[in-house]
């Protein structure tokens, strides 16, 4: 029985799975936090790769091995492959302004997302290229390569042979906004632009290709960015969409063709699959919950509870979750907010409804965008459900609300890692190097849907988020 191993090398920590190549079943899994904070020095994510390994038992019996790994990110190294500097995490939003600025030179959005596929964000590594030659010379200078979170974390499975072995995966690379997954080329003159100089990036495999220097006796695949390797994971077919609730929130959905989407909104990236994965991503997801169940001195099921005892729309109390600013929409600087108390709304159910409902509320802006988007392009059907995953669907008000306020049926697998699945799932296709994925069939989900005249609730409760979210237009 051939075995391979998925790790998730996330924002919060490193989740390792091991599963049957042939049919997916779950053999045992070991889990190791990272540190808290926007900069993370990569030695850490290494030390907690090793003890999730260790913690899952070992890779002496493993056949295959792939890493999915947090998007965006940026990992310099110097001449000698030393790190740099710690590396910038794709929440970090210190590079807002170098954004703005490299959007305005090229000459708008719509230059970019043809260039590219998206706007690149305060995320995206290439801004981050840029805050660096402007704040940090010194580390500028020594920069001799550049890579992302995956990319280091797959060299140094393989033993950390050279520059020249740096690899990453189209998935992953179409997050960088220096490569186009349209053309599947680098754009170095974009690096140039953003840095001042060239630099050395990645070699980029293909969802089959073998990572070919590796001390290890398991084969080591490709790998992927997270959303790539949750939505193979999922086994999402095209068309799908996928809503994940992590400590980002992203609304994907796979597709036959390359995405330019000139408003930014929808990011045109690669999937692990070799076709493509038009993505929205929001800041604030998970830790809206966590923030307000803290606020309010409850548990999750608590929390929950309090939704729930409180009907559509909070009695008009609207909670702008800009906790972080955000992403989607583009407000680097913005807070978040609270709008419609009364004194007989200042309870803490009215507020536990309100987050709830407001993040939501910036998913479906996100799900809006992405049908809008995939609307323009030939050949890809539609999906009239929501395929629901992340450490969110785990609360029931989430699984509850949300087909209220997405206006559409809402699919809950069972909860497990899906981005480490979808690593283990590529490693065991590298492995067999078969024509497709392995089929590997997922545990019976739960299938959520509105009660009577939840679509016309779910418009209420929208139209008065966006009245309030307009309003945080002078924060961007």
């Amino acid at each position: 029985m051939p075995l391979v191993a998925g790790i998730d090398s996330s924002t919060q920590a490193c989740k390792v799975v091991i599963r049957d190549a042939e049919t997916g079943r779950r053999v045992r899994s070991g889990r190791a936090p990272h540190p808290p904070g926007t900069e993370v020095d990569p030695e850490h994510w290494w030390i907690a790769l090793k003890a999730a390994t260790k913690a899952a038992g070992g890779f002496d019996d493993v056949d295959a091995v792939s890493v999915g790994g947090q998007q965006h990110g940026m990992v310099c190294l110097d001449t000698d492959g030393q790190v740099v500097r710690p590396a910038l995490l794709w929440n970090d939003t210190r590079s807002a302004r170098a954004s703005a600025d490299l959007i305005a030179e090229l000459g708008g959005p719509g230059e970019w997302a043809k260039a590219v596929g998206s706007v690149p964000l305060a995320a995206f590594t290439i801004t981050k290229l840029r805050w660096l030659a402007e704040h940090e010379p010194d580390n500028a200078r020594r920069t001799e390569a550049v890579c992302l979170p995956h990319d280091w974390l797959t060299w140094r499975l393989a033993g950390t042979p050279g520059l020249d072995e740096l690899v990453t995966d189209r998935g992953d690379a179409s997050g960088t906004g220096y490569w186009s997954p349209a053309t599947g080329e680098y754009r170095t003159d974009l690096v140039a632009k953003a840095f001042g100089r060239s630099l050395r990036v990645p070699r980029v495999l293909g969802p089959l290709e073998r990572v070919a220097a590796n001390s290890a006796r398991f084969v080591l695949g490709a790998g992927s960015g997270d959303n790539a390797a949750a939505a193979l994971g999922l086994g999402a077919a095209p068309g799908d969409l996928i809503v994940s609730i992590g400590t980002s929130g992203v609304v994907c959905s796979r597709s036959a063709s390359p995405t330019a989407d000139p408003a930014g909104a929808v990011a045109g990236f690669a999937s692990a699959t070799g076709d493509f994965l038009p993505l929205v991503c929001t800041l604030n997801a998970a830790r809206v919950l966590d923030a307000s169940a803290e606020l309010l001195r409850v548990s999750h099921r608590e929390l929950s509870e309090l939704a729930l005892s409180v009907g559509d729309g909070a009695d008009g109390v609207v909670m702008i979750p800009y906790f972080e600013g955000e992403r989607t929409p583009n407000r680097p600087t913005a807070r978040g907010s609270l709008h419609g108390l009364t004194l007989a709304t200042t309870t803490p159910a009215h507020v536990a409804r309100a987050a709830v409902e407001g993040l939501l509320c910036g998913l479906a802006d996100g799900i809006d965008a992405l049908i809008a988007e995939r609307d323009g392009r030939v050949g890809d059907a539609g999906s009239d459900q929501v395929l629901l995953i992340g450490g969110g669907a785990q609360s029931a008000a989430v699984c509850r609300i949300a087909p209220t306020i997405f206006g559409r049926p809402v699919v809950v697998p069972e909860p497990g890692e899906y981005v480490a699945d979808g690593a283990a799932r590529q490693a065991a296709w590298a492995l067999a190097e078969s024509a497709a994925p392995p089929s590997w069939e997922l545990e019976s989900p739960k299938r959520y849907e509105g009660a009577g005249g939840a679509e016309s609730a779910g418009s209420t409760v929208r139209d008065r988020y966006a009245q309030f979210r307009d309003q945080l237009a002078g924060f961007a």
